[in-house]
C-alpha cells in the first residue's frame, strides 16, 4: 500500500531527493517549499500525487494552516519529515542579530510548529511517524557553526522529550543525523563580513578549509534519502538514526569526551547532596 508523505523544504537538498524517489515508487507526497514553481517538474509527471504548498515554518499560523489542509486533502499522512532548514556561517561576533533570530525561527522555532500542528491529526489517526532532520551538528559542534548548533542542539532536546510523550498514541519521531553532504547547503550557507580577530582561531582555520574546498562531504544525498525510506519501511524507530562515516566517528568522539568530563566529576557532583541528617 503507497504511504503517504508531509515533507517540508523540497525545493532542493535531501526534501527534494525524498520527493523524487518516493514519487518514484508510487507514493504520495504533501511537499511544502518557499518556492512551488520549483516542483513545477514533478507536479508535471505525477498530477495529483504530489500536493504542493507555499509554507514558511517560521510563520506559525500558516504552518498550522498548511498542515491542516495536507491532512484535508489526503485524508492520512503517516510520515512528517521536517526537513526545512537554514544556516548561518559565522563565528559569534559576526552574525547579525537578523541572522540569529533567522536560525532560531527556521530550525527551532519552525520545526516546533511543523510538529505541534501535526499531532493532534496524527493522534486521531492514532498512528503515525515523524522524521526530524537533524545533523551531526545536533551532538557535536564546528567552529562558525555556534549558531546553527544552538537550534540544532534546541531541536534535538524538544524531539527526545516529546518522542516519549507521543509513544503512547502510536506516533514515533527520529532524529536523523546525516554528515556532511554535497547537497548544496553548504553553498547557500548565510555569512557575513569576516573580522579579522577571529583569522587565527579555529573559526578561520574552518573558514580557509570551506572555501578553499578541503572540507570533506564524503556523503552521498542519494544514499542518504534512500536510508530515511527504508527506515520507514522496515518499521524501525530509533530515537536517532546517524547517517555517515562522519557523523559517526565525530559524535561518538563527542560523547565519549563529554563522558570522561562526566565522571571527572562525579565526586564534586556528590559532594552538594543534602545531608539527610541535618
Amino acid at each position: 500500500m503507497p504511504t503517504t508523505w508531509f515533507i517540508t523544504g523540497t525545493s532542493s537538498g535531501f526534501g527534494r531527493l525524498l520527493t523524487e524517489r518516493l514519487l518514484a515508487r508510487g507514493d504520495r507526497v504533501a511537499a511544502t517549499l518557499r518556492r512551488p514553481e520549483a516542483l513545477d517538474d514533478l507536479q508535471a509527471q505525477y498530477g495529483d500525487r504530489l500536493w504542493t504548498a507555499l509554507l514558511d515554518v517560521a510563520e506559525a499560523k500558516q504552518v498550522h494552516r498548511v498542515v491542516g489542509d495536507a491532512f484535508k486533502a489526503l485524508g492520512t499522512i503517516d510520515v512528517v519529515v521536517n526537513n526545512a532548514g537554514y544556516g548561518v556561517f559565522a563565528s559569534v561576533e559576526e552574525a547579525t542579530d537578523e541572522q540569529i533570530q533567522r536560525v532560531i525561527n527556521t530550525n527551532l522555532l519552525g520545526s516546533i510548529h511543523v510538529i505541534r500542528a501535526s499531532l493532534p491529526h496524527l493522534r486521531a489517526q492514532r498512528h503515525g511517524r515523524i522524521l526530524q532532520v537533524s545533523t551531526a551538528g545536533g551532538q557535536t559542534t564546528y567552529p562558525n557553526f555556534s549558531y546553527y548548533h544552538a537550534s540544532k542542539w534546541g531541536i534535538e532536546g524538544f524531539c527526545e522529550t516529546v518522542a516519549r510523550e507521543i509513544a503512547p498514541f502510536g506516533i514515533s519521531l527520529t532524529i536523523v543525523e546525516p554528515g556532511a553532504t554535497p547537497t548544496g547547503f553548504a553553498g547557500s550557507l548565510d555569512t557575513s563580513p569576516v573580522m579579522p580577530e577571529y583569522e587565527d582561531t579555529p573559526a578561520g582555520e574552518v573558514r580557509r578549509a570551506i572555501t578553499s574546498g578541503a572540507f570533506a562531504l564524503p556523503n552521498d544525498p542519494q544514499k542518504i534519502a534512500a536510508a530515511m525510506i527504508n527506515l520507514v519501511d522496515t518499521g524501525a524507530a530509533p530515537l536517532r538514526l546517524p547517517l555517515g562515516s562522519d557523523t559517526y566517528d565525530d559524535v561518538r568522539a563527542a560523547l565519549v569526551s563529554r563522558l570522561a568530563e562526566h565522571d571527572a566529576h562525579r565526586e564534586v557532583a556528590r559532594s552538594v547532596v543534602a545531608d539527610e541528617s541535618a
